[in-house]
């Protein structure tokens, strides 16, 4: 019996290798994600469930402004808005896919897109072609460091054509979308459209909501005056949405926890009061995913608009004004000597608070585009513009005298021309012969003024002879004239206030012509300001334009509390006697209600009592035709000052008519707006007073009748019980 051998089946030995590898990598593999797993695994939960929180600030409607007697003068007028909200990580071109919907939906003006931004534009939408702009040369540059990515950038700019920028209109509305959405800041709201949104674009863009990602409609609002362009300048102006917060500013602002495009008043009473007037704004927290999409939001505090001011002006006695001025502007104009003429201004203020009543300026303008002439406002003029005033400021060549002992009160002067050596003589209108203060005062003599000056500077005079003055006889007459607030800002609460200008010459001539006002320039304000430091017994008042601080309500139509009062600042008191500022009233009391007065016959009939000083400078044109000639022209300003009632003043006022009229005599437009602004005045205090008797007696009866029917039903009902 044979055995036979048995065959062995072998595995090859690579294949055992290569299994046990296998089983070497999975067992890693198993390994690895245990260790993901259970080490890392709320790591990684974390980071899928990561999210961002980013706090914005959502703007609300400005404070409004009220006159005096509470009359609305400045309010938001509510708009219709689009907006644009882009979350971060936004791409570029899917800001472009939805201002292509949008376009289909709303009309877009174009006026504002720049050549730069259809070059921005096509580089976006065509980005293969402008990577063809640049040649490898110059990508090469960039490697080795001799050119920039900016550099080439630059290069592809200006290597697009004119005929590749070629839009059509429908084509340059998305592009004028894409670029308000393309200047937003992420989770900001940003104004797409708010001039000029219809009902139906509205509704077309409410409808769409869905597929417009970013996009909502909103509210947004306007400034609105409710009286037109009448103290627009003052009021200010505030920036647009498009604007945002001002260059120059911006830093400023953004550590006050502004936005970039937030809207901030920009000048005058909108800049001066931005803290009181912008609001609270809502404080919304946002947060946001790993792929920058909203996923909660929390409103952090509820925004409350700005706070409203109350204005001292009073709108009916500043339209009144203006009117005066601009009829007397236009009917003087018409006469022959006129040609220089074009503004002219007004200032009235209670004296005894600095109130500002009235701060109206009116000139005349040329319109580029027609050629024609119209009349606009110019209230700002009154402390952005100075002129030398004249006679007007004698009063306080007076108590300057009065205050250096060079005169006292009472103190005769011969006026008669005065002849000093080298110097052209100098005179009154008249020869005056022997007078006083009070009289010099009253018939505005130079020749008094110039003695009182030469006195103060220390000279002597003699006829045909030099004058010799001490050099610091300027410098003293001006620091007493800046008691007063002439040559010094006035402060007022208005940013760009201008101090005047000073002569530099310091000849003896030029010190007498400083004594009657034609030296040095003050501004309206100033003007007013001086009048009424005299008017109220030597307190130079600060003058101001905002009466009260008051805080928003929900109804619209009401006025909130009180929130801050504005209370009279007394800059500082006159260094002068009590009755050397009364014998000043004295006599520009007897300039308007004295015979022989310079203002008499003005004031001299009228059923309230006025104290004024009238003003005539010789001066040259300084307007804005003052290139057009080669030498300079000579005119006339002429002003008045003055306060009312004489014995207990209640209003102070200025009037300056620059560049009145050529020639020694003219019209007498500043006295004549005297009188009418000091009649609508009066009259305006006498309607309400009667008004306010009128609703009293209305009330009293109404409270009467009442009494009277609960009588008669008492006596009703008692008669009943029996």
């Amino acid at each position: 019996m044979s055995t036979k051998k048995k065959k062995k089946t072998h595995v090859p030995f690579r294949l055992n290798v290569l299994f046990f590898l296998v089983f070497v990598l999975f067992s890693g593999l198993i390994l690895r994600l245990g260790v993901v797993q259970i080490v890392y695994g709320d790591d990684y939960r974390r980071e899928i469930e990561r999210t961002e929180e980013v706090t914005v600030n959502n703007s609300v409607p400005r404070g409004k402004m009220y006159d005096r007697n509470l009359k609305l003068m400045v309010d938001n007028q509510p708009l219709d808005a689009i907006t644009y909200t882009r979350k971060q990580g936004t791409k570029q071109t899917e800001m472009v896919e939805t201002a292509e919907k949008l376009a289909k939906l709303i009309d877009k003006k174009t006026d504002k897109v720049t050549e730069r931004d259809q070059k921005d534009y096509w580089i976006l939408n065509n980005p293969e072609l402008a990577e063809k702009k640049i040649t490898d040369k110059e990508r090469k540059q960039v490697e080795e460091g001799e050119l920039e990515e900016g550099d080439l950038y630059k290069l592809q700019l200006e290597r697009i054509t004119e005929d590749e920028i070629k839009l059509s209109k429908k084509e340059m509305e998305v592009l004028a979308i894409y670029r308000e959405f393309a200047s937003g800041f992420a989770l900001t709201p940003q104004i797409v459209k708010n001039k000029e949104v219809t009902k139906e674009e509205f509704a077309r863009v409410s409808e769409n909501l869905d597929s417009l990602p970013g996009v909502d409609i909103s509210t947004d609002w306007d400034r609105f005056y409710s009286y037109n362009k009448t103290l627009k300048s003052v009021l200010g102006k505030v920036s647009s949405s498009e604007e945002g917060l001002p260059s120059e500013s911006l830093d400023y602002y953004l550590a006050r926890d502004y936005s970039r495009n937030d809207r901030v008043g920009k000048s005058y009473i909108e800049l001066q009061y931005e803290d009181v007037l912008q609001g609270q704004k809502a404080k919304v927290k946002n947060v946001t995913d790993k792929s920058g999409n909203v996923v909660d939001s929390e409103v952090i505090t509820e925004g409350q608009r700005g706070k409203d001011l109350v204005l001292t002006v009073d709108i009916d006695l500043q339209l009144a004004t203006e009117e005066i001025i601009e009829k007397h502007l236009i009917s003087k104009k018409k006469m022959g000597n006129t040609k220089f003429l074009d503004r002219a201004f007004v200032v009235m203020m209670d004296p005894k608070t600095g109130e500002v009543l009235t701060m109206a300026g009116k000139k005349y303008d040329k319109d580029e585009k027609t050629g024609k002439r119209t009349i606009n406002d110019f209230a700002l003029g009154n402390i952005t513009t100075s002129y030398t005033m004249g006679s007007a400021v004698k009063g306080a060549t007076v108590l300057t005298g009065y205050q250096q002992e060079a005169i006292q009160p009472g103190t005769f002067f011969y006026d008669t021309k005065l002849k000093i050596k080298g110097t052209k003589e100098k005179g009154s209108y008249s020869n005056f012969g022997n007078i006083n203060d009070l009289t010099a005062l009253k018939v505005s003599s130079n020749v008094y003024m110039f003695r009182t000056a030469i006195n103060i500077a220390g000279a002597h005079y003699v006829p045909n002879e030099p004058l010799n003055i001490k050099a610091s006889a300027f410098s003293t007459m001006r620091n007493s004239f800046a008691q007063f607030g002439l040559g010094v800002r006035t402060g007022i609460d208005l940013p760009m206030e201008m101090n005047g200008f000073r002569g530099s010459e310091t000849t003896p001539g030029k010190l007498l012509d400083f004594a009657i006002g034609q030296y040095d320039t003050y501004t309206p304000m100033q003007l007013a300001q001086y009048v009424s430091t005299i008017a109220n017994g030597g307190n130079r008042m600060e003058p101001h334009l905002v009466k009260e601080i008051r805080d928003p309500v929900d109804d619209n139509d009401e006025l909130g509390p009180i929130s801050e009062e504005i209370s009279p600042s007394v800059l500082n008191r006159l260094d002068m006697k009590d009755e050397w500022i009364n014998r000043v009233q004295d006599g520009f009391e007897k300039v308007s209600m004295e015979v022989g007065g310079t203002a008499y016959s003005y004031f001299g009939n009228k059923p309230y009592t006025v104290a004024a000083k009238t003003g005539t400078a010789e001066a040259f044109y300084d307007g804005p035709s003052r290139t057009d000639y080669s030498e300079p022209q000579a005119t006339m300003n002429i002003t008045l000052v003055g306060y009312a009632p004489a014995e207990n003043p209640e209003v102070a006022f200025a009037v300056v008519v620059p560049w009145a009229y050529q020639g020694h005599s003219g019209h007498s437009m500043s006295k004549e707006i005297g009188a009418e602004i000091m009649d609508a005045y009066f009259d305006l205090k006498k309607e309400r007073t009667e008004k306010k008797d009128a609703d009293a007696t209305t009330d009293l009866k109404v409270e009467n009748g009442k009494e009277i029917q609960k009588e008669q039903a008492e006596i009703r009902d008692s008669q009943e019980n029996e």
